[in-house]
């Protein structure tokens, strides 16, 4: 029986190919989780077989109530949550109910994450600059150093990268 929950999905990372195994254990325990399957055609020496592979490799999605992330963490297999600003990150039900219209209409999809670059159009997401538009002029580990120019002057600044998104 699953309990239908209102509250946020999350993200979960998993040890590396236990995608599958996590979310049966998050079904056992009668919670709401998603592992987008993409059929792909797999070639063996006699024959071709289709075959359901998660779509995003080491993440399930789980619906919870936040006071049960420390159980969740307790699930083998479960590495961690993914975090976003210091925090679990919070799937919107629309992006869930997306990539499941998605894959009952697409087969043999691939998920790339994207990627900043030099010149990138960037949205910042927190601190001073929040909400404000830049362009991405460098890149150094964890840092991006973006130009905004929104406010009538050139101003560099150096951002981590988590508080930027691709425009």
């Amino acid at each position: 029986m699953i309990r239908k929950l209102s509250n946020k999905w999350y993200a979960v990372y998993t040890k590396p190919r236990w995608e599958k195994k996590v979310h049966q254990r998050f079904s056992e325990k009668g919670w709401e989780t998603y592992c987008p399957l993409n059929k792909v055609e797999k070639q063996w020496s006699d024959r071709i077989k289709i075959v359901e592979e998660p779509l995003f490799k080491s993440y399930v999605f789980l619906r919870i109530p936040e006071e049960m992330a420390n159980e969740v963490r307790m699930i083998n297999g479960v590495v961690n949550f993914v975090y976003w600003l210091g925090k679990p990150a919070v799937i919107r039900d629309g992006d869930i109910q997306k990539i499941r219209r998605f894959l009952n209409e697409f087969t043999n999809i691939q998920a790339q994450p994207l990627e900043l670059a030099k010149e990138s159009r960037v949205l910042i997401q927190g601190g001073a600059f929040m909400d404000k538009k830049a362009t991405i002029k460098n890149i150094r580990n964890n840092k991006v150093e973006v130009m905004i120019e929104s406010i009538g002057f050139r101003l560099i600044a150096y951002i981590d990268k988590s508080n930027v998104s691709v425009l």
